[in-house]
Parts: C-alpha cells; sequence; structure tokens
C-alpha cells in the first residue's frame, strides 16, 4: 500500500513539474530583459517611455492570452493549450534575439506575453485540477515557484552574458528558447488531461485512468461521484455568458477573484522584477554591482516562495496574504522615505527591497493564484480565470510602462509611494472580503459560498 502511495506521489509530481515549466518560462521572459535594458536603449535609441513601451508590451501580449485562453482551454483541454503556448515560448524567444528593429522586438515580445499570459491561466487551472485538496495549496503554489526560479536563472544568464559585447541583449533573450524545448517534449511524452475536463467532455474513462495514477482508487472513490454530479449539475445550467460575470453571487464572486489579481499586481511587484538593476544604479550602483543585487532579489524571491509553499496548507491563504501586505507597506514606506533624501543612499534600499520582495514572495505571489484557482466553480473557471487573469495583465502592463516614466520625472520616492499605497488597500481588501479555502475541495468551497 504504501510502495502504491509513493506511485501515485511521484506520478502527481511529474506532471505537477511538467506544468509548472511554462512558470518557468513566465519567470525568464519577464525578467530577461532587465539586464539588456541599457542596451536595448542604445541599440534602437528608446526614451524612457520607449523604454516602457518595450517592457510593458510583453504584458499587454500577456492580457490578450489570459483574455483568450480561457475559452480555448473548455474548447480544446488544458494540455493542448499547453502545447500551443511551448511553441509560442520558442518563436517568440527567437523572434527576440534576432530582431533588427524595435518594431520587430516589440512584435516578437507580444508574442511572448500571449504564452506567458495563457500560461497564467492554465497552469494554476491545471494543476488545481488534478491535486488533492490536502495539497492543492502547495502544489498550485509550485507555480508561482517556478517562476521565482525562472527570475533568478534570468539574472544569473544577464549576469554572465552582459560581458559577451554590443550583441549581449541577443543571447539574454534568447535563452528561454532552450527552456521551452524542453517544455514542448515534456509535455508531448508522459502529460495526461485534466480528469475533470475529461469527465466534463463525458470522457469518463479516461478521466478515471488518470486519477487511478494520480491517487489510486482512493481518489477515485473519494472524489469521482462528487465531480461529476457537479458536472451534471453545470451542464444543466444555460452555456455561460460573459454577462454573468457580472451578476449575482457569481459576479460577487468574480468582483473579489478580480480585485484581489489586481492587487497582485499594483503593490508594484514586477515593475520591481523587471527594472531592478536600474533601481539599483539610482541608489549608487555600478552596472555589474546593480545586477549582482538584482540576483540577490530573485534569490530572495526564490527562497521566501519555499516558505509559502510550506506555510499556504498550514496556516490558511488569508493570514499568508494579510502577514505580506503589513511586510509590504512597510518597507515600501522605508524606501520612499530614502529615496525623497537628497543624500546618498546606503545598504538600506537593498535590504528594504529584499524585505518588499520576501513578503510579497511569501503571500501575494502564490496565494492570489490559489485564490482564482479555487473560488471559481468549475462551470465558469475557464472564462472567470481569464477574466481576473486578464484584468491583473492590464494592471502589470500600466504598472511596467509608468514605472521608468514616474522614476524618470519624478523620483523613485513617489514609485515606491504609490505602490504602499496599494498595499494599504489590499491589507484592508484581504481583511473584509477574502473567503478561508484551506484544506476544502473545490466542490465544497463552491458550496460553501453559495454557487450550488
Amino acid at each position: 500500500m504504501e510502495t502504491n502511495n509513493k506511485i501515485h506521489a511521484t506520478y502527481l509530481y511529474w506532471i505537477t513539474f511538467v506544468a509548472i515549466n511554462g512558470g518557468l518560462l513566465f519567470g525568464l521572459n519577464m525578467a530577461g530583459i532587465s539586464g539588456a535594458v541599457d542596451m536595448l536603449k542604445s541599440e534602437f535609441s528608446l526614451t524612457d517611455g520607449g523604454l516602457g513601451t518595450v517592457a510593458a508590451l510583453l504584458t499587454f501580449g500577456c492580457l490578450i492570452g489570459a483574455l483568450f485562453t480561457g475559452n480555448f482551454t473548455e474548447k480544446y483541454g488544458r494540455k493542448k493549450v499547453m502545447q500551443a503556448t511551448a511553441l509560442l515560448y520558442i518563436i517568440s524567444a527567437m523572434g527576440c534575439a534576432l530582431a533588427e528593429s524595435s518594431v520587430i522586438l516589440i512584435v516578437f515580445r507580444v508574442l511572448s506575453g500571449l504564452a506567458v499570459g495563457a500560461t497564467s491561466v492554465v497552469g494554476p487551472m491545471y494543476i488545481s485540477e488534478i491535486s488533492p485538496a490536502h495539497s492543492r495549496g502547495r502544489l498550485v503554489s509550485m507555480n508561482q515557484f517556478a517562476i521565482t526560479i525562472g527570475i533568478v536563472l534570468a539574472y544569473i544568464f544577464d549576469y554572465f552574458l552582459i560581458d559577451l559585447g554590443d550583441d549581449s541583449w541577443r543571447y539574454m533573450l534568447a535563452v528561454p528558447a532552450i527552456f521551452s524545448i524542453f517544455y514542448f517534449i515534456f509535455i508531448l511524452i508522459s502529460f495526461p488531461e485534466s480528469p475533470r475536463w475529461l469527465i466534463a467532455k463525458g470522457r469518463k474513462t479516461e478521466a478515471e485512468a488518470v486519477m487511478l495514477k494520480i491517487g489510486g482508487e482512493e481518489l477515485v472513490n473519494n472524489e469521482m461521484e462528487q465531480i461529476e454530479r457537479v458536472i451534471k449539475e453545470e451542464k444543466l445550467k444555460e452555456k455561460v455568458r460573459v454577462s454573468e460575470l457580472f451578476k449575482g453571487k457569481t459576479g460577487k464572486i468574480v468582483a473579489i477573484g478580480t480585485a484581489i489579481a489586481a492587487l497582485q499586481q499594483i503593490t508594484g511587484i514586477n515593475a520591481v522584477i523587471m527594472f531592478a538593476p536600474d533601481i539599483f544604479k539610482a541608489a549608487g550602483s555600478a552596472q555589474g554591482d546593480s545586477m549582482m543585487q538584482a540576483m540577490i532579489v530573485g534569490l530572495v524571491n526564490f527562497l521566501m516562495t519555499i516558505v509559502a509553499l510550506w506555510l499556504v496548507d498550514k496556516r490558511g491563504r488569508k493570514s499568508l496574504l494579510l502577514w505580506g501586505a503589513v511586510g509590504m507597506v512597510v518597507s515600501l514606506a522605508y524606501l520612499t522615505f530614502e529615496f525623497s533624501k537628497q543624500t546618498q543612499y546606503g545598504a538600506g534600499v537593498l535590504i528594504a527591497l529584499l524585505v518588499y520582495i520576501s513578503f510579497f514572495a511569501a503571500s501575494f505571489a502564490p496565494v492570489m493564484w490559489v485564490i482564482i484557482s479555487e473560488i471559481y466553480p468549475n462551470r465558469i473557471k475557464g472564462v472567470a480565470m481569464s477574466f481576473s487573469t486578464a484584468v491583473s495583465w492590464l494592471c502589470t502592463f500600466l504598472t511596467v510602462y509608468f514605472a521608468p516614466v514616474i522614476q524618470g520625472q519624478l523620483g523613485l520616492s513617489y514609485l515606491f509611494g504609490i505602490f504602499g499605497i496599494f498595499s494599504v488597500i489590499a491589507f484592508v481588501f484581504v481583511k473584509f472580503r477574502i473567503p478561508e479555502t484551506k484544506g476544502k475541495s473545490l466542490e465544497q468551497i463552491e458550496k460553501e459560498l453559495g454557487l450550488i
């Protein structure tokens, strides 16, 4: 019996590993441009606004990718969408690396964004659907863990590639293509479709085979009947209309999920990740030192996500979010004060940024994805997650676009002050609006929220 449990656990971890490779590529694409910022400005004669456009249009692609992915996952399945994103990652990375003009670079950055946006929807969705209730929070958080690994790797590659000459930015932007090839191969060789999607499509035998591999007969006996019943009830209802996302109890839940998705981004994380070397240069560091400090930021982001993996199923989603917001507010307040002074900045800037990253990585970074993958009922999950994730990417686009503009015209104190205000709002919202979902099955959560 114990041997069988180990086999099932190994298989569950394997398919989770394959799924989170999309998250790894997410991180590589988001942070990979950080070391190339100065070279891109010089190569294509970009202004601060132009640089913001090049950086932010990836997130515009993310918005579009997220918006349409839900429908594709419902129609074609989670696995085929993942295959398509793997191919997009390969094409976009090579296109960015070989770009001969800012227009071509922007086009392929948008394509990269389409893949990242699709991944941000389908990854957490897939993992939440294959995971047993007792470990779902940890396994869904693994996607964010993979994103942080991608960010660390991006900083490391940028650090070692930065001295290879004027074309080193091309090598930096080509790195994701290598990892994308492995991702595509992994999906092809041994990767099942989501059992919940298979049941919804009337393919019960295939779904049962997947569930037997994941958790054995115990999982099939405990969850198959419940999943079938809920999906049957959902099929009796009318087909999901987009307008339904904004009405009644469903509208309230979608509003909660969308708000937490937006707050995750407008507290500033992706602006800090993308422009970390520039922030350290503004604080007085040399280019090599600023890249090294950015690597430290990425490493702390990675390590604190491990803390989140450990705590999310022990302490619950809500408490992590509350403590994360408090830590972010304190560190951003210090950064606002420090950059408002007209003096040489000390080690406090690095420490405060690390504190900000630490609290974000242990809370909002993974827990937001856990929350929205859990609170949306299966019938609208694809469309609702797409909508919430698209709004999140819209907020990311605005944040990343305006960050260098605000930094250039008003200074970093204003930038960090704005992020601090949104962190206060995030704390208040979580305190009064976010439900606790720890340890509950998806069907139980749906029932408690009054959706069935």
